[in-house]
């Protein structure tokens, strides 16, 4: 009987422990997580702070006998080695298990940032369901909520402490909002449209200390003994590197994360960013794979490897990893950076090499809205492929554009009528992309 071992209870593990499980009846899984919760989907903690969700509607499955009913062993515990010539994995309790095929699923932990006073009270990150918790204690209405960071993951966190009123300011290191995402245009868009909300953006701009004067207090304000329209001071100061000092009750952390591969230091297994995998998943030791957010896969747009920290991602890479597992042959498409993202109602989106290539061509063009909103759209060529884009507020076109990219259709003469006006992207789509299926379905 086969052992499989997978670190990580995250939807990467879950669906590669079920996929394995429907592919091999008679094997042994074993899943190992390291928060003593049922598996869950951190994408749903925000829908948890806003109230769309208790808890329970952030499980990954539902049912406690769920993975028993599978056979599908849970184990709390969390790796700090691995030994591939013994194979067995090194637990922090202490224990050894002992695998035939690996799966390193770990995920990725938020960054913590070197900000003196950054690791006192009143400081989370936005990360598990114990970070919720403490967050939905102090994230009243009216609260004075300061989140660092407006890259992508902060961007969705600063949609739930919005729908939660209280009064929000977001500082962010970057010349504008979602800098690895956008450009200066379209992320200079969103920073105002969040401006417009009623949010107070401070880009360009670091933490530089998080201060609790004395006699303060530690406990978020309370006006039910004070004057009319008075609060008790903040227990926080938050000093800024463009010398703003912002009072706040709540400091949210979101200046990125990193993959959890720290264990597998020594062990054989080559990592870069993440843990580097071939097509298959596999990395450079036999029996070992890595899926999710802490594997580097293979990017078909700009044919590099890369970590794509998405949940869509994840699940595939999970399957395509669980099936080489059990022996049956899978290869791995490709991993696009694909990021939609809804700020305060404003939709945007960004695919492949949105920054574009060296010597490629681009277009830009952008609407003002009366609104304050407006609409921007930015295509990037490398010869006649479209390879990369940023929208805002051009939400009909997102699903051409991901075809475009991902599909890396050949626009011939529609690349000049793109340039000429990228509003055209439909009607490129249906003349080029339908045009090449129809091709391939008549070679066939």
């Amino acid at each position: 009987m086969t052992q499989h071992v997978i670190l990580g209870a995250g939807p990467a593990g879950v669906i590669a422990a079920e996929t394995i499980r429907k592919h091999a009846p008679g094997d042994s899984i074993v899943v190992v997580g390291d928060e003593p919760e049922a598996p869950y989907s951190r994408m749903a903690i925000p829908y948890l702070l806003i109230g769309k969700v208790g808890e329970e509607g952030t499980r990954l499955r539902h049912g406690a006998e769920h993975y028993a009913k599978l056979r599908i062993e849970l184990k709390r515990g969390r790796a700090t080695a691995v030994d591939v010539k013994a194979r067995e994995v090194t637990l922090d309790s202490g224990a050894k298990l002992p695998y035939d095929r690996l799966l390193i699923a770990t995920g990725s932990s938020p960054m913590q940032p070197p900000i003196p006073g950054a690791d006192g009270p009143g400081v989370h990150a936005c990360w598990t369901l114990a970070d919720a918790r403490e967050i939905l204690k102090l994230a009243r209405p009216g609260a004075r909520v300061l989140q660092m960071g407006a890259g992508f993951i902060g961007c969705i966190i600063m949609e739930a402490l919005a729908e939660r009123k209280v009064e929000l300011a977001v500082v962010e290191m970057g010349d504008r909002m979602v800098p690895r995402m956008m450009g200066p245009t379209a992320g200079g868009m969103i920073k105002q449209w969040c401006e417009d909300k009623g949010v107070a953006v401070h880009t360009g701009a670091k933490v530089e200390s998080i201060d609790r004067p004395a006699g303060n207090g530690a406990a978020l304000f309370d006006t039910s003994n004070a004057p009319a329209g008075r609060r008790r001071d903040a227990p926080m100061l938050v000093r800024l590197s463009n010398g703003r000092t912002v009072p706040a009750d709540l400091v949210i952390s979101a200046v990125g994360v990193r993959p959890n591969i720290g264990f597998l230091e020594n062990s054989g297994v080559r990592c870069l960013v993440g843990v580097l995998t071939d097509e298959h998943l596999e990395t450079n030791v036999r029996d070992v794979y890595a899926a999710g957010d802490c594997a580097e896969a293979f990017d078909k747009v700009s044919g590099k490897t890369i970590v794509s920290a998405i949940q869509p991602n994840a699940a595939e890479q999970a399957r395509v990893a669980a099936l080489n597992m059990v022996g049956q042959r899978a290869e791995l498409r490709g991993v696009t950076q694909i990021n939609v993202l809804d700020t305060l109602g404003l939709i945007s989106a960004s695919f492949g090499n949105w920054e574009g290539v060296k010597g490629g061509q681009h277009i830009e063009l952008t609407e003002a809205d009366a609104a304050g909103g407006g609409r921007h759209l930015s295509l990037q060529f490398d010869g006649d492929r479209l390879v990369g884009c940023n929208c805002v507020g051009w939400t009909e076109h997102i699903g051409v554009m991901r075809g475009l990219v991902e599909g890396a259709v050949p626009l011939g003469e529609w690349k000049d009528k793109l340039l000429a006006d990228p509003t055209l992207l439909m009607q490129a789509y249906l003349a080029r992309a339908q045009g090449q299926a129809e091709r391939a379905l008549v070679r066939g």
